[in-house]
């Protein structure tokens, strides 16, 4: 994306999340914020229940890093002029704001085109940009987690309620990285035909794509899928469910097509009678047999520890996976060989703070970024390189258009 540039008018974490990972790939984001607030989520100091450092930010630094920040109130004139200078530039311009902010204050789609015909115009909402609800705002804890059903699909019927959302910007990161591959196939386009394209991702849709298996099932039934409770392993195939270790870890057998692994598996879970066993030693038979197949690798699983079986299974040649937290996976062995963490620079001037990289690799190399921005951090920088002199500048913050 080296060359490409993209003016981002957006806060929270989805359609920012879109910048961090064009930014990511060598695109220049230049992010708008207001010039005393900056992006409202600056101010959030409660994340899942937890104490945030404003310095040490992971609900900006995630969604921001590889940016560059500039103050602008567009709901000023001298803002707007601004704002279309930059917008002259662009070849994308990014937003999740509402259509009645986007008129109000300028920024909509044709307003933007007036200035450049040849922009690629994003747009990140809760509920698309069409319908009745195409004004309606809300949040991944709305619109991704709870109207989609996939919270719904999530929580046990058991429950007998509902489960919150345990994971905070969730839908935005699936939902941010669905508008940058957009984008990149509508700046292919253009290159291709010199047409220009609008583009639209909600976060509705993302929910809905993420779990489409579930919903085209759902669709051809009328039946919905839900989780189960962790001691309800009703599964038709033994080697697919979650079993306790003796200390209260979990292992999870996801040998979806058993054939050809049956002895292998039953060697390593300490079983190895069972693959003579007529009730076990074919798929059939291994699946009429289920329930008695459970109860023995359970209790095979729950003589022993979850590290133990962690480092035990990592020569089977079936699938499973150690049941781990977000916290563990930092330290996973495979996550760190595969660069999925990275150190950047710290806007307190602290240790490095550490973020997930963009999942995308290529060539097998780690991507690089930078720590997100402070607010309005490099309004003259920008301003200075669009042109506009010094005394413009002055004018600007004066008037209270720039920060």
């Amino acid at each position: 994306m080296q060359g490409v540039r993209v003016l981002e008018v957006a806060q929270f974490t989805f359609v920012p999340a879109a910048g961090a990972i064009l930014a990511d790939w060598g695109a220049d984001v230049i992010k708008v914020e207001h010039p005393l607030r900056g992006d409202t989520q600056r101010g959030f100091i409660n994340m899942g229940g937890f104490q945030l450092d404003p310095d040490r930010h992971p609900l900006i630094e995630h969604p921001n890093r590889g940016k560059r920040s500039v103050g602008i109130d567009v709901s000023t004139p001298g803002g707007q002029e601004v704002l279309y200078e930059i917008a002259k530039t662009a070849d994308v311009f990014l937003t999740n704001y509402l259509p009645a902010q986007r008129q109000k204050n300028k920024f909509d789609v044709e307003h933007i085109r007036a200035v450049n015909p040849s922009i690629i115009y994003a747009r990140g909402s809760a509920y698309g940009d069409k319908g009745p609800e195409r004004d309606t705002g809300g949040f991944d804890g709305t619109a991704f987690w709870t109207r989609s059903g996939v919270g719904h699909a999530l929580t046990p019927e058991a429950i007998n309620g509902a489960l919150s959302q345990g994971i905070p910007a969730f839908g935005d990161s699936i939902g941010g990285m669905n508008i940058a591959g957009g984008i990149s196939a509508a700046l292919f386009h253009r290159e291709r035909t010199g047409e220009t394209c609008e583009i639209d991702v909600s976060l509705l849709s993302t929910a809905w794509w993420a779990a489409g298996a579930s919903v085209t099932q759902g669709m051809e039934t009328g039946e919905t899928m839900r989780s189960l409770m962790p001691d309800d392993i009703t599964s038709v195939n033994p080697f697919m469910a979650n079993y306790r270790t003796s200390d209260g870890g979990t292992i999870n057998l996801c040998i979806v097509s058993p054939t050809g692994y049956i002895r292998d598996a039953f060697e390593h879970l300490g079983l190895p009678e069972l693959a003579d066993d007529p009730r076990f030693s074919d798929v059939l038979p291994l699946i009429e047999n289920a329930s008695e197949g459970v109860e023995l690798i359970a209790k095979a699983i729950g003589s022993k520890p979850f590290e133990y079986w962690r480092q035990h299974l990592k020569t089977m040649k079936g699938q499973w996976a150690p049941f781990q937290s977000l916290v563990d996976l930092a330290t996973d062995d495979q996550a760190v060989a595969n660069d999925m963490i990275v150190e950047v620079e710290a806007a307190d001037g602290g240790k490095p703070f550490k973020v997930v990289r963009g999942p995308v690799q290529f060539n097998h190399e780690p991507l690089e970024t930078t720590r997100a921005p402070q607010a309005s951090e490099h309004t003259e920088i920008v301003l200075m390189e669009l042109g506009i002199d010094w005394d413009r500048i002055e004018e600007l913050k004066d008037s209270g258009a720039i920060a």
